[in-house]
């Protein structure tokens, strides 16, 4: 049970400190002055930072199909109740996670090349004015949603790590009422 309480918080602990760690130190970092100055613009570092948002997505998607795995295996082996918050909360992580990395970063990656001028080799392309203004656009839009969805998941992330953390009182007393009791 203790092992099994590990995993749980070990998992929670890599998914909130990642992500964490993710917006508030790598992602602005790419977009320093320093960083633009040394690509001159920033094509480049738009680059980079999108394919470590790929492995940032990964493994958001890793540690969430673990938390489902924890809180089942918590269910089966401990009775544990499945509470509606509880897995309405992964489940919106899950979503989020698997939401950003399959379907909104591929469309910031494209959208990216065409409002550089780019192709998909990195080699530049000719595209028309109004396609390169409408790719701008689009891409600071479904950027802000990113950012906003990110906020949210970070949110989730420290309610899910208190959760694990903090055993609710239904697994004490289960644990309790399992224990058995010695009398002197």
């Amino acid at each position: 049970m203790l092992v099994l309480r590990f995993i749980g918080v070990l998992n929670a602990a890599i998914w909130l400190g990642a992500a964490i760690f993710f917006t508030f130190a790598v992602g602005p970092a790419f977009f320093t002055n320093d960083v633009i100055n040394l690509f001159h613009g920033a094509f480049w570092p738009g680059v980079m930072a999108q394919r470590i948002l790929d492995r940032y997505f990964y493994l958001q998607q890793i540690c969430g199909v673990m938390a489902v795995v924890h809180w089942i295996a918590e269910w089966f082996y401990l009775g544990r109740p499945l509470h509606r918050l509880h897995v309405a909360l992964l489940g919106a992580l899950l979503a989020i996670g698997f939401f950003g990395g399959f379907w909104l970063q591929p469309r910031l990656q494209k959208l990216h090349l065409v409002k550089y001028g780019m192709d998909a080799s990195h080699r530049p392309a000719t595209y028309p004015t109004a396609e390169r203004l409408a790719a701008m656009k689009s891409f600071a839009r479904w950027h802000g949603i990113s950012m906003a969805l990110n906020l949210c998941s970070l949110g989730g992330l420290a309610v899910y790590f208190w959760r694990v953390t903090h055993p609710s009182d239904d697994l004490r007393v289960l644990n309790a009422a399992a224990t058995p009791q010695f009398r002197s």
